[in-house]
Order: structure tokens, then C-alpha cells, then sequence
């Protein structure tokens, strides 16, 4: 099979976040808005904190979305207006549809706060078409041997959060076609992934570097292919000893609709934002 034409490789942007939490960020950016159907990819970290250092993000709402919370390491508490309260360990997720409105918070378990420790993790915004914006909101959350794994041939590992890569399907219920892996590549190793022809596919590199349909991307340089038949390849360096190279893999269908958005909301119309603020100010967001 042909390989995917590369249409952008875009580099990282760091910001702070939340209670004051540093962020590597591809987008959005002066220079790119979102990318069909994502609104803005985070990795949080990596940070070592010590003792009583630690921070997160506090309540607030959401409507219109989905977030996407996955951490490499360190531990999260989530609670929101559903009444969900879960912890998000190493190498857990966190799959929450907003829909028609949630307050959520996510902050540092009580543990890694009196202890400090290494926080680094991801989160990734998934917008939903407009006929499933105000659908109720969902939670839901898997634990690390929960996810589907594929072992490449030299040591790496690749954890499926949703969709399929390698043949292999993770375990969340995505609300549109979705995929989402992370990969953790040692010398020597690749993977072939084909996307759905039609479908948006990433590839964000974020330890090392890789050589995707060859092209270098270093750590923190994300890959954009068009929307065409074709497959991904991903190598990592073939030198013995080569620093191990970790990336993301995101697909998905694109909405083709408009995109408004002020801060933790996102509609499709300016009218839509003014009634989810109003909404949230008359404390009926969630009701």
C-alpha cells in the first residue's frame, strides 16, 4: 500500500494550564486552530514535584465535547457534577462526553501531593457533531491492564486506548470512529498503521525521535497527513542502544461543521455559547 501524504508537521508550544501546570502544546496555536474533529492536544509534564507542590486543574465546566485524560505517570483524582469520582493512575484514561454540560475538577491525589512524584500525562479535546452536542454526559475510565496491548517485535509496546492499530481494538465506547494509541518504540522497532481513507490521522512524537513516512520528527513535533488512502509507517532509529522514541497515534472522522468555542465551551454557533454561559452562571449547566 501507498504511504499517506505528510501535509504539516507542527511544533510544540509550551503554556501553563490549569493551577499553574506547564503544558507542551501543538494545538491550537496562533497558527492552527484545531484539526478536524480534535480541539487541542496537551501533554502535561513531564513535572517532578516536591512534596505539597503538586497541582492540577480545579472545578469547571465543559459542554459540547469530549475530554480525553491519559497519564504516563503520577495519579489524578476526578469528581464531577454526574457524581463520578475516580482515581486516574499510571498508565490510565479517562474518556468523559461533556454533551449537554459537566463541572469537573482534577487534581493531584492526596498522596502525590503530601509525596510529590514525576506528573505526566495527556489530554486531548474530541468535539461532537452538532445532533449529539447536548447528549447526556458520560464517564468513562480504565486502568492500564484494561487497555489493549501489541509487543513489537524488539521490545516496544503499543497501548490501544480506542479504535484499531496493529489489529488490535481498545476498550472505549467513542461516541464518533476514533483511535487512539500510545506507542513506546525501541531501536529497531516500526508499525504500520492504515487509517480509515477518510479519516483525520496524527502522529505526535513527545520522547526521541522517529522517522514517519520518511520523514525525521523529533519530540515535540506533530505529524498532519491528508485525508487520503494510505498507510502510516513509523520506525524508530536502527542504532544499538538508541534513546527509545514514545509517540501518540490519533484518528478520527472528521465533523465538517462549525467550530465556536470560548474556553471550556464549544458549539456551533455564537448564540449556543452564550446560552451555555448563561446556563452555567444560573447553575442549570448540568441540571
Amino acid at each position: 500500500m501507498s504511504l499517506r501524504k505528510i501535509v504539516q508537521v507542527i511544533d510544540s508550544q509550551t503554556t501553563l494550564e490549569g493551577g499553574g501546570f506547564k503544558v507542551r502544546r501543538p494545538f491550537p496555536t496562533p497558527g492552527v486552530d484545531h484539526i478536524d474533529p480534535f480541539l487541542l492536544l496537551d501533554e502535561m509534564g513531564p513535572a517532578d514535584y516536591a512534596p505539597g507542590e503538586a497541582v492540577g486543574a480545579p472545578s469547571h465546566p465543559h459542554r459540547g465535547f469530549e475530554t480525553v485524560t491519559y497519564l504516563i505517570s503520577g495519579a489524578m483524582v476526578h469528581e464531577d457534577s454526574i457524581g463520578t469520582r475516580a482515581v486516574i493512575k499510571p498508565g490510565g484514561v479517562q474518556w468523559m462526553t461533556a454533551g449537554s454540560g459537566v463541572i469537573h475538577s482534577e487534581l493531584p491525589t492526596d498522596e502525590m501531593l503530601a509525596l510529590g512524584g514525576r506528573m505526566h500525562g495527556f489530554q486531548l479535546w474530541v468535539n461532537l457533531s452538532a445532533d449529539r452536542k447536548m447528549i447526556a454526559p458520560r464517564y468513562q475510565g480504565y486502568d492500564a491492564e484494561q487497555l489493549a496491548q501489541v509487543k513489537l517485535a524488539n521490545g516496544g509496546l503499543v497501548k490501544i486506548v480506542a479504535g484499531e492499530v496493529l489489529g488490535v481494538v481498545g476498550p472505549v465506547e467513542t461516541t464518533s470512529p476514533m483511535t487512539y494509541a500510545h506507542a513506546a518504540l525501541r531501536a529497531n522497532d516500526s508499525i504500520e498503521w492504515t487509517p480509515d481513507p477518510a479519516h483525520t490521522a496524527l502522529v505526535h512524537v513527545f520522547e526521541g525521535e522517529v522517522t514517519v513516512n520518511g520523514r525525521r520528527v523529533v519530540s515535540g513535533q506533530m505529524v498532519v497527513f491528508d485525508r487520503s488512502a494510505g498507510a502510516v509507517h513509523i520506525s524508530a532509529p536502527t542504532l544499538p542502544g538508541a534513546q527509545s522514541a514514545q509517540l501518540l497515534i490519533l484518528g478520527g472522522a472528521p465533523l465538517n461543521e462549525p467550530v465556536v468555542r470560548y474556553g471550556p465551551f464549544v458549539m456551533n454557533t455564537r448564540q449556543e455559547i452564550v446560552d451555555a454561559v448563561d446556563d452555567y452562571q444560573n447553575g442549570v449547566l448540568v441540571k
